[in-house]
């Protein structure tokens, strides 16, 4: 099968340099290795920047049949250049252009990407969340919140932005941060003290939820993985924990719930949805990351390997979820 791996490295293939720019982090070694293993699994490979001339690129190496059947398929690591939602930018571009690709639609990943509307979604449907507020100045009312609160921008991923407040005096300079850095709404919400667990998805009408993984802070004071922990620049980056030792009806509660926000969120072929756990045994989702990063040293490829796939046949398995998805529609 023809597989074109589409991701965002140079960010001058744009028309104007306008709005907001996407922080940009660098996955060169996970898109390489991805593309390793699509080579390895009999698939021609082509690496292509997802930006203006993208669909050019696609017609000339997966041209249409004679009864404009797709020829290919494009495997999306593209986390956008500029502008709001950019996770829906490449989506958006193929399915107005009829290339089927892997991943949430621009929908599942517009609802993924907005914090807000995700905990209002899947706290609408009865999965618990902590409580929060929409925040723009950092002088709005926390009545209702406990302190130390947790702000960070409503639509990046990556940890972007993620600060821990403990005291309300603290609150209106990291709001400010917020707004001015991310030109964007803070989600101010209450920090669960506790344990921290993935669960890694996979799949779509049967979803396969592999092996939970706990994120072990040791003896660290900030219970929290930054953005600057997953680029590796702190010295002692908490390590995972692969099966997380959680009692059978405790590990299905957190298998249920990620599995209702998979839904929720109407996400398709992969997703990873983060959790805290209370001190009294309460599971509470954070988020869900529609597009999780999949290196070899992901959570998510923690996750499969303990379920006993191969890296290769991860990479390989999530392209046949999304292949069988367009086949069975």
């Amino acid at each position: 099968m023809r597989v074109a791996v589409v991701w965002n490295h140079d960010h001058t293939g744009v028309i104007n340099r306008f709005g907001q720019s996407c922080p940009e982090y660098d996955q060169r070694e996970m898109v390489e290795n991805v593309v390793a293993a699509l080579q390895e699994g009999g698939h021609e490979t082509l690496l292509c920047e997802g930006d203006k001339g993208l669909l050019a690129t696609l017609e000339q190496f997966m041209p249409p049949d004679p009864q404009a059947r797709p020829s290919g398929i494009a495997f999306n690591m593209a986390g956008g250049i500029q502008g709001e939602c950019s996770f829906t930018h490449v989506p958006a571009m193929l399915e107005m252009a009829g290339v089927p690709y892997t991943g949430s639609s621009p929908l599942g990943h517009g609802l993924a990407l907005d914090k807000v509307i995700t905990k209002q979604l899947i706290r609408d449907g009865g999965v618990p969340t902590p409580k929060f507020r929409v925040m723009r100045t950092g002088t709005e009312s926390t009545s209702d919140l406990r302190f130390p609160l947790v702000v960070k921008p409503r639509h990046e991923s990556n940890s972007f932005g993620l600060q821990l407040v403990p005291e309300p005096a603290q609150l209106r300079q990291a709001v400010e941060v917020i707004v001015t850095q991310y030109a964007q709404d803070a989600l101010v919400e209450e920090y669960i003290d506790g344990r921290e667990i993935y669960v890694a998805l996979l799949g779509n009408e049967e979803l396969e939820v592999l092996p939970l993984v706990e994120r072990d802070f040791g003896d660290r004071e900030t219970r929290l993985y930054t953005s600057e922990d997953k680029q590796n620049i702190t010295a002692a980056a908490p390590q995972e924990i692969c099966p997380a030792q959680i009692g059978s009806s405790l590990a299905t509660m957190l298998r249920d719930v990620s599995v209702a926000t998979f839904r929720a969120c109407q996400c398709r072929d992969l997703a990873r949805v983060d959790l805290r756990i209370d001190r009294s045994g309460q599971p509470f989702v954070l988020e869900i990351n529609a597009m999780p990063a999949i290196g070899m040293r992901s959570v998510y490829a923690l996750a499969a390997s303990t379920a006993g796939h191969s890296y290769l046949s991860l990479v390989n398995r999530i392209l046949d979820v999304a292949h069988a998805r367009y086949r069975n529609r």
